[in-house]
């Protein structure tokens, strides 16, 4: 991003401040027609990024150029367009009413300038793709097999692309989320940062574990879960709290590679952590017709797990490489941490409300409000109206990028959709699966993360779940002995949660590429490490399929179980890898261990007791003694 001066900073700010505050205003009060909203979302923020954001290295870094002046012009023109004459966008016939020689100019001024925003903003990888899909639409019917399309022509590619609300392309229903609730939820996200919530998620983690052996590898992860509930970015968790984590791992003893990739499983996995998930999660609401807070009751235990299973891995790792606790100047008091404990108050009224059934942004729109007059009860955490108007912009900042990389996934989608390239997909990953359920799982997960190399958590699950979800739910029903409607939200979460993984799984891992550069190690070695702290999100993501208990559904004896075999099997696998339970271990003895805890989390061809029972009595007999061991030395 640029590093922008003089007067249009100012002004940049105040219209991405100006620009936030209106999204949250519609999110309380009601918004316009779908397709204005739509087009008011895209035409605030797709221009402002091509003066943001530079071109090429070589282009000036502190002031925009002419070409970027004319690049956000022409960005405005089709959106400003669509607010024009949205009456006329609604009420035509979609592939029958004539697609005229305006709106095909304004189609490919808003797809080409998308593409450029998206390159500059978002990912290269997301750019790519997008002109694949609009290449396949023009030449797929030139290929063979079941790859072979239908012609398309010129006019049908671009009202695809650009014009078809109802179904997908720049204004369709993702758009449509996006510019509504999420938002609205990317506002709160901004109130919280700049009313002080995030010095009291470091405080309380600091407080919480620095005290405990590896402590400020624990107050990494306690903190980034707490920040990815506000950023929603794994790239920007990483650089938020790392900056001062990862050093501080560093310095205590923690090897480079290690101290990023805790940092960056630990801010990967804010997206999977309850109350505010990430924006794919309200996307999975708005595509499955499944309230958000269900969504987040049903994830609630699998965020649980990923969090115990990253401080397991870095209490074993801590104890096996003597590293010791905080100083204790460095740990706050808790009466530091209770001075900031009403700004716990918005966000319990947002859990609240959505309990309720109320909708999302209606109850972000009043926890931002609660959040303003929360903060205003003491003096350090009241907001000045520099800081309203700095909580704003960075909120409108966060939305941009969000907002074309949403109306690319939608073109992507729209062409997937239309050419049956879902169904054709779907189909060539059914077939080598060939009726195996969990081989089909298997594939499906290294698809979604061969998609995440080059593409950001939403539009990866978006296109994941459109490939896979349905194949998930026909092979599922088989063997599962369920019905599609209650495989629906495990098929969705299982393709989400290694949507989210991605970001911290090789080759390419955007955030331990960031923490590796925080941390000025080989970026591949700590995205390893990442994968490896991160092991409950393959686990729990499978889980979701076979252990409907880890969703909170069935009885208490299949909730109770659930989630002890994951938690035993989770403690077993971060033992094996670290070399230390309750003293240090040999190879045979972390094999074991290891080997229990894989069995235990991926086999479901035995009953769930005999899983557990199994890990258990391993870890008994490892643990054993090594603890009688412990005892009879301090006996002595």
């Amino acid at each position: 991003m640029r590093d922008l001066a003089g007067p249009l900073k100012g002004l940049l700010i105040l219209w991405m401040a100006a620009a936030a505050a209106i999204h949250l205003y519609f999110g309380g009060f009601g918004f316009p027609e779908p397709i204005t909203m739509r087009g008011f979302h895209l035409l605030v923020f797709v221009p402002p990024l091509f003066l943001l954001y530079p071109a090429f290295d070589r282009s000036p870094k502190r002031r925009p150029s002419l070409c970027d002046w004319l690049w956000a012009a022409a960005a405005a023109a089709p959106h400003a367009w669509v607010m024009w004459n949205w009456d006329v966008v609604s009420d035509r016939m979609e592939y029958v009413d004539p697609f005229t020689p305006t709106m095909a100019v304004l189609a490919v001024l808003a797809i080409v300038t998308l593409l450029e925003a998206t390159r500059r903003a978002v990912e290269v990888g997301l750019a790519w793709m997008i002109l694949i899909s609009l290449a396949y639409m023009q030449w797929g019917h030139y290929l063979p097999g079941v790859l072979n399309s239908r012609p398309f022509t010129l006019a049908e590619i671009l009202e695809a692309s650009w014009l078809v609300p109802t179904a997908g392309g720049v204004y369709g229903p993702l758009t449509g989320i996006v510019a509504t609730t999420i938002a609205v939820f990317i506002v709160f996200g901004g109130f919280m940062q700049g009313s002080g919530t995030g010095r009291l998620f470091s405080n309380l983690g600091a407080a919480a574990a620095g005290r405990y052996t590896g402590g400020p590898a624990k107050v990494a992860v306690v903190t980034s879960g707490l920040f990815g509930t506000m950023s929603g970015s794994s790239v920007s968790n990483v650089i938020t709290t790392g900056a001062m984590t990862i050093p501080l791992m560093i310095r205590i003893g923690y090897r480079p590679t290690v101290a990023g990739g805790i940092e960056s499983a630990a801010s990967v996995g804010g997206a999977l952590m309850p109350p505010v998930m990430g924006a794919a999660a309200f996307v999975m609401a708005e595509i499955t017709g499944i309230p958000y807070g269900e969504i987040v009751v049903a994830a609630a235990i699998g965020a649980a797990l990923y969090y115990f299973a990253i401080l397991a891995a870095v209490h074993f790792e801590a104890k096996q490489a003597g590293i010791a606790p905080m100083p204790d100047s460095e740990i706050p008091p808790w009466r530091e941490v209770l001075q900031d404990a009403h700004l716990v108050i918005p966000i319990a009224v947002l859990v609240w409300l959505m309990m309720e059934r109320w909708s999302g942004n209606f109850a972000a729109f009043c926890a931002t409000i609660a959040m303003v007059a929360v903060a205003a009860l003491r003096a350090r955490t009241r907001l000045s109206w520099r800081q309203v108007l700095d909580s704003l912009a960075s909120a409108g900042l966060t939305m941009a990028p969000l907002a074309v990389s949403i109306a690319g996934a939608g073109i992507v989608v729209s062409a997937l959709t239309a050419t049956g390239m879902v169904v054709a997909l779907g189909g060539i990953i059914k077939d080598l699966a060939a009726g195996s359920f969990p081989l089909l799982l298997v594939l499906l997960a290294v698809t979604v993360l061969v998609l995440g190399m080059g593409l950001p958590t939403t539009p990866s699950y978006i296109i994941a779940a459109a490939i896979g979800v349905p194949q998930i739910l026909d092979l599922g029903s088989k063997a599962l002995g369920l019905s599609p409607a209650e495989l629906l939200l495990p098929a969705h979460l299982f393709i989400f949660y290694f949507a989210v993984l991605a970001d911290a799984s090789p080759p390419v891992a955007a955030a331990a590429f960031a923490a590796a550069a925080i941390a000025k190690a080989s970026p591949l070695i700590t995205s390893n490490h990442a994968t490896r702290f991160g092991i409950a999100g393959f686990t729990v993501g499978f889980a979701f399929l076979f252990d409907p208990g880890i969703m909170l559904r069935g009885g208490l004896l299949g909730i109770v179980t659930a989630t002890l075999i994951q938690v035993a099997a989770l403690t077993a696998i971060c033992a094996g890898y670290a070399g230390y339970l309750l003293a240090p271990m040999g190879v045979a003895a972390r094999l074991l261990l290891g080997l229990a805890g894989l069995f235990a989390a991926f086999y479901h061809g035995v009953p769930d007791l005999l899983r557990l029972g199994l890990v258990v009595a391993v870890l008994g007999l490892v643990g054993v003694p090594q603890w009688l061991r412990s005892r009879r030395r301090d006996s002595r």
